[in-house]
């Protein structure tokens, strides 16, 4: 430990130490606050005048004292205010709380408002009580207002430190914590939306005796009791479709999924999602649903649709393209994979070195083509549709076209920000689809799904015609906040071990 840090920690614990002899209790339960700071930031002149008293709690952030007078701010989730304290004011025995109080104490104050000399909007103290004394220094950030501007300066800015201790990125960088305000009123805005469209909110496991409805590893784990190995879910989806073989026609579950896979900054390995499923409706019914909602949030809670993201502009209003996945390889490259002709296909993916995995079929083959050549040049949102039934085991197959599914992408900026489906609901295809997934995994796919068997079962109670739609909230939350790491708006990210 630095010598200085370790001189500042030593003579924090004897001002506890003398606080104590005092007879002060550095950590009392109680607390009173009468106003939040920013209630009392406009039409100043009227507080002053009524000299009314206020109590205000919060964070010492700033001190400065000679003598028998001090100064300092005082800092609330609302804003922040100087304080003046002055021993003729608080009496000498409240005045020597003060002078045994640091920057990163929590404090209540109670006084009046007024200008100081210098004009400036202060609270003059009468009494201040110690609500929790800071034995570790706060990391210095500075400010300087020039031309009306706020100039930071020796900033908390280490990537990787903000991530590891995000309770001081939120205490020193205030734009920081609002993007988790916005984060927070986004989620609030998906709720309002769908409870609008008459969704209901339901919770389904964690804890899963299989792992399902996503092409994924997952994490595993062991309950003792049961003596069962269990999996932390990789989906929402083959629970939230029981619910509508149960009865429900409309819900929706905002919840954590785990994936045990790589890390970069559109991916952690635990993120939030959003899935739905509403029954008499279908590809069709979810894509009108995602335009609106995402065009919803960036009205009603950014307030604008022009955002920056990985250094692109993206404009979400006006009607979104929608175009079929072979048909943009097709205007892209020039080659025309409609017919599925494997030999062909593989001599395409040759020729450029794109790795085939072990048992790939036409198209899955396809898909890598569609992610090498065009994923990264859409940018505006488009919706790509007519994904390869044998990368989609969850959805209806296209009347038309057996090899393709009903389902579809919302690409933008390159990324993947949605997917769904016209679910499939014939039990006897479905079981099909599980068990040639299965057969992958034994070839070595480690994402392909497993064979749910109670999962059949439900289905062959019979499950009506839907949509069903994922949402993943994190990337979408990075695009309406303009950030482009993932672990910008994940209070807490995974990080390697130090």
């Amino acid at each position: 430990m630095d010598s200085n840090i370790s001189q500042l920690l030593k003579l924090r614990r004897e001002k506890l130490s003398k606080i104590i002899e005092n007879g002060i209790n550095p950590y009392p339960i109680n607390s009173q606050r009468s106003h939040y700071i920013n209630e009392f930031m406009t039409d100043k002149e009227t507080w002053i005048s009524s000299e009314k008293p206020i109590s205000v709690c919060g964070r010492l952030v700033a001190m400065r004292r000679q003598g028998k007078l001090g100064f300092g701010n005082i800092e609330d989730i609302s804003g922040k205010i100087q304080i003046y304290v002055a021993q003729n004011i608080t009496g000498e025995d409240n005045y020597e709380v003060f002078k045994l109080c640091d920057t990163g104490d929590f404090v209540q104050v109670e006084g009046t408002l007024f200008f100081t000399q210098a004009g400036e909007y202060s609270i003059k103290v009468a009494k201040i009580t110690l609500l929790s004394k800071n034995l570790r220094p706060l990391p210095a950030v500075k400010e300087k207002t020039v031309d009306g501007k706020v100039i930071r300066y020796d900033e908390f800015a280490d990537i990787e430190l903000r991530y590891r201790k995000r309770y001081l990125d939120l205490l020193l960088n205030p734009n920081h914590r609002q993007v988790f305000v916005l984060r927070s009123n986004i989620m609030k805005g998906i709720r309002k939306f769908l409870e609008s469209r008459d969704y209901i909110e339901v919770e389904t496991p964690i804890l899963q005796p299989l792992y399902g409805g996503a092409n994924a590893r997952p994490f595993t784990t062991h309950h003792n009791t049961l003596d069962t190995d269990l999996y932390l879910r990789i989906a929402l989806e083959l629970y939230l479709k029981r619910l509508i073989v149960g009865g429900f026609e409309r819900v929706f579950e905002l919840g954590k999924n785990f994936r045990n896979e790589g890390m970069d900054r559109t991916h952690n390995p635990e993120f939030t999602m959003l899935e739905l499923y509403e029954a008499f409706t279908d590809l069709n019914g979810m894509m009108e649903l995602t335009e609106s909602l995402i065009k919803f949030l960036a009205k009603e809670v950014i307030g604008k649709d022009t955002f920056t993201f990985q250094g692109k502009q993206v404009t979400i209003a006006g009607d979104w393209k929608k175009a079929s996945m072979i048909d943009l390889i097709k205007e892209h490259t020039g080659f025309d994979a409609t017919d599925f002709d494997i030999d062909k296909i593989t001599a395409m993916c040759k020729q450029h070195k794109i790795e085939i995995p072990k048992g790939a079929g036409a198209g899955k083959m396809i898909s890598l083509l569609f992610e090498t050549f065009v994923e990264d040049q859409l940018i505006q949102p488009t919706f790509v549709t007519d994904f390869p039934k044998e990368i989609s085991p969850l959805a209806k197959a296209k009347p038309d076209n057996p090899n393709l599914t009903d389902r579809f992408e919302l690409l933008i900026a390159g990324n993947e920000f949605a997917n769904a489906f016209s679910e499939l609901n014939d039990p006897l295809d479905q079981r099909a689809r599980f068990e040639a997934q299965a057969k992958l995994k034994e070839l070595g796919d480690e994402e392909a799904n497993v064979v749910d068997e109670d999962f059949l079962e439900a289905l062959e109670y019979g499950m009506p015609p839907m949509g069903g739609l994922g949402i993943g909230i994190d990337r979408l939350i990075m695009l309406l906040t303009e950030n482009d790491s993932i672990k910008e708006v994940i209070l807490f990210p995974q990080m390697k071990p130090e």
